[in-house]
């Protein structure tokens, strides 16, 4: 059996999708910058699709710019807002230990160029405390960015009440929302969000476009110098069909939301049931407070890549909390930022689920994991070490 499970990664573009995308690959492929017709209709595919997105945020569409992804956007709020507020003398920054490197990166090379960055905790069960926030404040503070829901463990964050308390304190607050968008309901205004991330691929729409939301009266500098796109602000020939094709994915998953949230939490919830049935395994991330679909175990005496190579080869497509794809042999941030050993840090799993996943998936899953555990577990000196310990040897 072939089971994807790592849609926290990237999705299955949707037939909605491919289809709402095609005309603008075959027959509407004018310049949307252009006067004539064919160029015409392109731009009205691209204001189509800003109004669809806005709709969506409760935002208005003048306040959507299409991007290449959540990481440009993230890099864009956060590097925007600082050039903005440093002319101010407005140089502080609070954040989150666990955000995406496409954050803590930016906020890290911008300490480089003399700002002071705040890293709130966010305990043990992978929440920020809105107090916390409160507290770290100050009357310099220039943004405060927290992630909507975090991309390993799946943590949605209270982003309503930070944003009340950033809008009461005047300080304006920035949400990547790549995990939670078409996933959980958002409303940019009542949640008092300034500016959000998105990225069309974790929602069934195409690779290689997302969009900033960026509330009325911000006036980030321009991104891309050359040209009148995106209101003069991002330069460059438009993508129309995937800005298309994000729009329309997006709707889709917004109109099916509550569906896909009751299947997928269904399934969550049977699968983390039975991996904790085994021995030295825990969950990461507060079990209620998590999206939909995600599932992150760790399992002690195991190592997270070696995991994921006996899935691939029972045909699991999953994850880990180990850096893998980078090269580097350090465990998860997400995970040593919620209290995790390096060690219990380097054996998890992440599983994320989508609407299309099965229970008889879901069951094949729980029936493969055992044995690879056991099968890794005989092999490890760690655990042997562990079980010494305890005195099982």
């Amino acid at each position: 059996m072939q089971v994807y499970a790592d849609n926290a990664a990237t999705t299955k573009l949707s037939k909605t999708a491919l289809d709402a995308m095609m005309p603008y690959l075959t027959d509407i492929y004018g310049n949307a910058s252009s006067l004539y017709k064919i160029g015409q209709e392109a731009h009205h595919g691209v204001q189509h699709a800003r109004e669809t997105v806005a709709k969506v945020l409760n935002a208005d569409p003048s306040e959507v710019f299409f991007t290449s992804g959540g990481s440009e956007a993230d890099n864009w709020a956060i590097k925007g807002v600082a050039e903005l507020m440093a002319k101010k003398g407005k140089k502080h920054i609070i954040t989150s230990a666990f955000e995406h490197h496409a954050v803590l990166h930016t906020v890290q090379k911008l300490e480089k160029y003399g700002f002071e960055v705040t890293y709130l905790p966010v305990y043990e069960n992978g929440i920020v405390h809105v107090e916390d926030v409160k507290n770290a404040i100050r009357d310099d503070t220039a943004l405060v960015t927290i992630m909507y829901a975090n991309n390993e463990i799946g943590t949605i964050q209270p982003i309503a009440e930070i944003g009340a308390v950033c809008r009461e304190k005047g300080v304006l607050f920035h949400t990547d929302a790549v995990q939670a968008a078409g996933h959980v309901p958002i409303d940019v205004r009542a949640q008092n969000i300034d500016m959000l991330s998105m990225s069309a691929h974790k929602f069934h729409g195409p690779k290689g476009i997302g969009a900033l939301y960026c509330r009325k009266g911000i006036r980030l500098p321009n991104l891309i110098e050359g040209g009148a796109q995106e209101s003069g602000r991002r330069a460059g020939t438009e993508s129309v069909y995937a800005m298309v094709g994000m729009a329309a994915a997006l709707k889709e998953a917004s109109d099916h939301m509550a569906e896909n949230a009751a299947h997928m939490t269904k399934l969550r919830d049977r699968l983390i049931d039975g991996l904790l049935k085994i021995d030295s395994s825990r969950l990461n991330g507060d079990r209620e407070h998590r999206l939909p679909g995600n599932v992150n175990v760790s399992f002690e005496g195991v190592e997270g890549e070696s995991l994921l190579l006996y899935l691939d080869m029972k045909g699991v497509s999953a994850s880990s909390g180990s850096a893998c794809t980078s090269g580097s042999l350090d465990p998860s941030h997400v995970l040593l930022a919620i209290g995790l050993p390096h060690e219990v840090a380097h054996g998890s799993l992440r599983l994320s689920l989508c609407e299309s996943n099965t229970e008889e998936e879901i069951d094949y899953i729980i029936s493969c994991v055992p044995e690879i555990i056991d099968r890794l577990r005989s092999m490890s000196p760690l655990w042997e070490r562990i079980q010494k310990e305890r005195g099982n040897a």
